[in-house]
């Protein structure tokens, strides 16, 4: 076989022992705006910097915000209709789970079950997913994050980063006192790192989603309130106009 053919099918190994489709799903993701999440002492908060392709667009559409239950949600990386997609199974496992036990699924569950969809759905039908969510429970178990990405791995993260700018957003990350952050703190940190490591000059049109999940608002998952959003935009402009330029 030649080498040209190992990207045919996404069960087709290299030479390399890589799958050349999955790889090319999570360069879908690495090209999309950044999203990063947050677990806290008191809650999760998700951030997602959200391209906007014209200026024609309404204000707030194709939105990257996802609510999967109550208790659940998450942001998309990568390309949106693939998103849409997983965020629907994951509103189906919930839905099931919740009328087969008369409880919220858990996190750790929810994640495990979109993940072995995301993998036997590239390995036994279509093609990969080129996206990945970043997702926000807060149950029994307590506020959770996690990360699904294109190759139906999971991972459980204090803080975590996708897309185009996620190694910048995890050196910032790294800097944050998970131990004991609060939701209201996290909000004004995501808000400072998207701005901060967004790139002014190659995509100028962007809005920043900001969503969360915390004990103050019942645990429900839900767009961060208007006021605390707004200062906290605010806020992340003056830090991304004061970084030096280079």
């Amino acid at each position: 076989m030649a080498s040209s053919d190992h990207d045919m099918d996404a069960n087709v190994y290299s030479p390399d022992g890589m799958v050349f489709q999955v790889d090319y799903a999570c360069k879908a993701v690495d090209a999309a705006g950044t999203a990063v999440g947050v677990c806290c002492t008191d809650g999760v908060v998700l951030g997602v910097e959200k391209l906007v392709q014209s200026r024609m667009l309404e204000p707030g559409s194709n939105t990257r915000v996802q609510l999967i239950d109550r208790h659940a949600g998450c942001v998309v990386g990568g390309m949106l209709p693939d998103g849409r997609h997983l965020v629907g199974k994951a509103r189906e496992e919930a839905d099931s789970f919740r009328r087969s036990y008369g409880i919220p699924i858990t996190g750790d569950l929810l994640s495990k079950r979109l993940c072995a969809y995301i993998h036997f759905f590239t390995i036994s039908w279509y093609r990969p997913f080129g996206a990945g969510l970043v997702m926000a429970t807060y149950g029994d178990d307590g506020p959770q994050l996690y990360l699904a990405d294109p190759t139906g791995q999971r991972f459980s993260f204090n803080g975590c980063a996708i897309g185009k700018a996620k190694t910048l957003a995890k050196t910032e990350l790294e800097k944050i006192d998970f131990k004991n952050i609060t939701c209201k703190q996290a909000v004004s940190e995501i808000a400072k790192l998207l701005y901060t490591v967004h790139d002014f000059q190659k995509d100028k049109l962007f809005e920043i989603e900001l969503a969360w999940i915390t004990e103050e608002n019942g645990r429900k998952f839900e767009r961060v309130p208007e006021d605390i959003a707004k200062a906290a935009l605010e806020e992340g402009k003056k830090a991304a106009d004061a970084k030096p330029k280079e």
